[in-house]
């Protein structure tokens, strides 16, 4: 059961991470994009799914909230913000899972021969390897695979020079590819 809720946790944070919406988007309609594959296990939890994160120690800072907040304009994403995805599971006297990445919103590259509005998509920041031994694979679909083995790619890459020795070493077995 554990592994479960963890993977379903992982599930929403990649689906959220990987997702493409217009500039301008209320950031609560995001929310539930990270809670759908919890909400198909009837689960839910109680707390936003992530928040605006500003510089001089405001580490909760809008506009943006992806959250079950009644959306309003100035919640509008933008270029440039950077938020935190953070869905979540919590067992009393059982068990937590939370996996909080933090993202930066940035121009998305429209698919060949589209002409709609501006896009944005998620450039994760934060580059620390995912624990994967917490993972039911049973429950992972292949583009996720796919996702988290680039993710643990880009960690290794642009970790790797920094380190050495059993550092190295530990980097290299927690981003091998699952």
């Amino acid at each position: 059961a554990m592994k479960r809720d963890y993977t379903l946790v992982l599930k929403g944070t990649m689906q959220l991470s990987r997702t493409r919406f217009p500039r301008g988007t209320l950031s609560p309609m995001l929310d539930a994009l990270a809670r759908a594959p919890l909400w198909e296990q009837g689960i839910e939890f109680g707390h936003g799914t992530g928040h605006g994160v500003g510089y001089f120690l405001n580490v909760h800072e809008g506009p943006q909230s992806i959250s079950k907040a009644i959306p309003d304009a100035h919640m509008a994403m933008e270029a440039g913000m950077i938020t935190s995805i953070e869905p979540g599971v919590y067992r009393p006297g059982q068990w937590g899972v939370r996996i909080e990445n933090l993202v930066l919103n940035v121009p998305a590259r429209p698919p060949e021969g589209t002409a709609f509005a501006e896009f944005l998509e998620f450039e994760t920041l934060t580059l620390c390897p995912i624990d994967t031994r917490c993972i039911d694979l049973g429950l992972m679909r292949a583009d996720e695979v796919a996702w988290l083995n680039a993710y643990h790619a880009t960690v290794r890459e642009r970790l790797a020079p920094r380190v050495s020795g059993d550092a190295l070493a530990w980097l290299n077995s927690r981003t091998a590819p699952i």
